[in-house]
């Protein structure tokens, strides 16, 4: 085993060939979901101006007496202030979200007021408070949202708030998706005898999708280096080159072989995982190439592992392993042996913590226990065996 790479040493080797994409301003409506490149700084502060935070009668704190009847002057909206200044013993029927008029310090609350014409009661000393937002309360002028940043739907809220109606993001990693083998036939086709339906391609779009890249999946290139080499043209132009099996070493596993043969500088091939020790990666043609495994299983293990950072390193984001979170078992585990062993799980958060109930069947083909389980339980090189109540380090998995 002394020839396969740690995952820790794959995962830096393999990162090393990204560097963050080009930016590119996009108008606010489209920047859901992209990562933010440059930083937003608020023009004007929000609110702008005292708010009401009721629908009542702006006064003055002193006219807040139970009994107290004060004549209504004006009005103000939502996008039409009272121009006048309220005077003791007056009020201003107020909306939520008006300007609070000059002179006023307090929004009695229209619960509290009995209205006679132009007059009013205060039929209660409210203890509810002013019942205004003060302006900049939400953020002052010159607030900064900083980049990098995932824009998610509060952070383009809070960017049209700061008025920003282009924004700076990094152009979306175009990743091209290479299934390789003559058994697959596209999903709706109708099989042969000795085929199956190509799917992993499918779960990796979703995957890389979800994580910012603009995945495309390619024909299916069959088990010869003429189709191969066609699958590589039509790839040009993609920001990640991903091959999907065929980077074994069986004898119609051709993908390495004609890699090597278009140009490939190889940066390493095999890793001491499992599932997943077939993994290679390198420069095809200046562009970074991932070939992953063929077994389902272990080719979304690695795009968990290493495609999804490979991502946000072309975005700009932190690009590290997903990070390792503890719980205790409530299955018992044999000894591992000398590769990492990512194995399937469910993690249920109880009273007393965490419990990670590692799946009966860990073969790398089974796409129903793969879809059954929300985590990846880690064991360690040589990790011994694990009792029912052990600690064990896991990281989520969907």
């Amino acid at each position: 085993m002394t020839d396969l790479l740690s995952v820790a040493d794959a995962h830096a080797r393999l990162i090393a060939l990204f560097a963050p994409l080009d930016i590119e301003e996009v108008p606010l409506a489209e920047a859901a979901g992209r990562v933010l490149a440059r930083d937003v700084v608020a023009t004007r502060a929000q609110p702008p101006f005292a708010a009401s935070a009721m629908d009542g009668y702006a006064i003055q704190w002193a006219d807040l007496v139970q009994g107290a009847r004060l004549a209504v002057v004006g009005a103000a909206h939502a996008g039409a202030r009272f121009e006048g200044q309220v005077e003791p013993g007056e009020a201003v029927r107020i909306l939520t979200g008006a300007p609070v008029p000059e002179g006023a310090d307090t929004v009695l609350i229209q619960e509290d007021v009995e209205r006679d014409g132009d007059w009013i009661l205060v039929r209660a000393a409210s203890d509810r408070g002013p019942n205004i937002r003060a302006a900049a309360a939400d953020f002052a002028a010159g607030a900064c949202l900083a980049a990098p940043l995932r824009i998610g739907p509060a952070e383009m809220a809070l960017l049209a708030a700061m008025n920003a109606g282009r924004v700076a993001t990094r152009r979306r990693p175009v990743v091209a998706l290479i299934p390789t083998g003559d058994e697959l036939v596209t999903p709706g086709e109708e099989p042969g005898p000795d085929q199956i339906v190509c799917s992993t391609s499918y779960g990796l779009k979703a995957m890389l999708d979800a994580a910012g890249a603009e995945a495309r999946i390619l024909p299916i290139a069959r088990d010869t280096a003429r189709s191969l080499t066609a699958a590589f043209d039509l790839a040009e132009g993609a920001d990640l080159i991903v091959t999907l099996g065929g980077a074994s070493v069986g004898d119609l596993d051709l993908v390495r072989a004609t890699a090597l043969a278009e140009g490939l500088a190889l940066e390493f091939h095999r890793i001491a995982m499992r599932p997943g020790k077939p993994l290679m990666a390198g420069r095809l043609r200046g562009t970074p190439l991932v070939g992953l495994p063929g077994n389902p299983v272990s080719a979304m293990i690695c795009g968990h592992l290493f495609l999804v950072p490979a991502v946000a390193a072309m975005l700009g984001l932190p690009a590290g392993l997903p990070p390792l979170l503890r719980g205790r078992l409530d299955t018992a585990l044999t000894p591992n042996g000398p590769r990492a062993h990512f194995m399937r799980a469910r993690v249920t958060e109880e009273a007393d913590g965490r419990r990670c109930h590692v799946l009966a069947r860990q073969d790398s083909s089974l796409l129903t226990e793969l879809a059954a389980a929300n985590a990846l339980v880690m064991r360690p090189p040589g990790d011994s065996a694990r009792r029912i109540g052990d600690t064990v380090e896991f990281s989520w998995f969907s």
